[in-house]
């Protein structure tokens, strides 16, 4: 098998496995039990807890353990948005991002009757920052953005964001979506007020997320139920899954600059390889995340390339996992304006340290096959 969609999820890492797995027979406890497994079970979260605080410098009252990255967006978001709404109801985002934080926009825009404002987006993704400094109002309350868009690899310049929002209203609250950073791009949280993490997009559990909120940032919890994450997220803990995630953050974290460089070799090659090709249109920009290559092959259904390359035993995907069943235009390409031939034909190729250049080329070989059988077909 030749895995190439590693932005949808990673195989579980084996040390990780093990870990979890031995936790799982000793520590089923409730963390909240007032007893002593249950002490003990509470003293392992809370080392977690602190080892991952360590990990991305801030306080360990600043993180809370989620479910998942969607979990943490719509927490961040929207605890933001009623936390804070009898200030104001403008908010601010892209038309880039995730469907978690895009439909919970949309949901607070339609249901709850924020005033929600798009920054425009160029043809690479990258954001009007000028465009953004002018939306932002006395009553703008939130702006989030992502770090590194999950279909394109665009890396938005998030210090500058944070720089720019918090100058024009010192009280506007600015999050950033970190899945595709984690383990790949140095990550620093000094001026971000919320920022969320994903464990399966770095070889970890899925089910397992984490919600960095700092001290000056206050939220209205979703979940309400006991006092668990200092009451912002109510029910017992998913404890062996918390516990193992400092691990897992610590492996990403301490191997990110050697599978960066390793990654990007990768990409660069490719790269090479496929703007060989006539029917190829590379949509990523030279300065993309490059564990992400989107690319086009106009006149071809992405859906067939897919499902023909599938039988060969290689797996890449045509967009977000998250709405990859939908046929037409991703909204995050129709944010960058690409012409619809090339927006409706693309793929999304991704990779990580376990991907290797023989299996780039038996894919480049794969794929010429692919469209010269569909072409002969018509």
């Amino acid at each position: 098998m030749i895995y190439l969609d590693y932005v949808a999820t990673t195989p579980l890492d084996e040390e990780i496995r093990s870990t979890y797995t031995k936790l799982l027979t000793t520590y089923f406890a409730n963390s909240d039990s007032a007893y002593a497994p249950g002490y003990e079970v509470s003293r392992l979260i809370e080392q977690s807890r602190a080892h991952i605080a360590k990990l991305l410098h801030v306080s360990p009252d600043e993180l809370i353990f989620t479910s998942c990255a969607s979990e943490s967006n719509n927490t961040a978001i929207k605890g933001t948005a009623f936390q804070y709404m009898n200030r104001g109801k403008h908010i601010i985002t892209t038309a880039f991002e995730h469907s978690s934080v895009a439909n919970t926009f949309k949901q607070l825009e339609e249901v709850f009757g924020f005033d929600v404002d798009y920054v425009s987006i160029d043809s690479n993704g990258h954001l009007d920052l000028k465009e953004l400094e002018s939306l932002i109002r006395e009553d703008t309350i939130l702006v989030s953005t992502m770090y590194v868009n999950n279909e394109v690899g665009t890396i938005n310049p998030i210090h500058k964001i944070a720089s720019i929002v918090h100058k024009k209203n010192p009280k506007t609250k600015y999050h950033v979506d970190m899945v595709q950073a984690l383990g790949k791009l140095p990550i620093t949280l000094d001026d971000i007020d919320l920022a969320t993490f994903s464990a399966h997009k770095v070889f970890g559990l899925k089910g397992s997320g984490l919600l960095y909120k700092k001290r000056t940032a206050s939220i209205v919890p979703l979940i309400n139920g006991g006092q668990q994450e200092n009451g912002l997220r109510g029910g017992t803990s998913n404890a062996c899954v918390d516990i193992v995630l400092a691990k897992t953050m610590r492996k990403a974290i301490e191997s990110q600059k050697n599978h960066y460089d390793y990654v990007k070799s990768l990409n660069d090659y490719l790269r090479v390889q496929l703007s060989a090709m006539d029917n190829v249109v590379i949509n990523s920009p030279e300065d993309a995340s490059p564990f992400i290559l989107n690319i086009s092959c106009p006149h071809y259904k992405p859906e067939v390339i897919v499902h023909d390359l599938e039988t060969k035993g290689i797996y890449i995907s045509t967009k977000s996992a998250c709405s990859s069943k939908k046929v037409e235009i991703s909204h995050t390409l129709a944010a960058m304006h690409l012409d619809p031939l090339v927006g409706t034909s693309a793929l999304r190729l991704s990779f990580s340290h376990l991907t290797t250049k023989e299996e780039l080329d038996t894919f480049l070989d794969a794929l010429k096959d692919t469209l010269n059988r569909i072409k002969k077909q018509r």
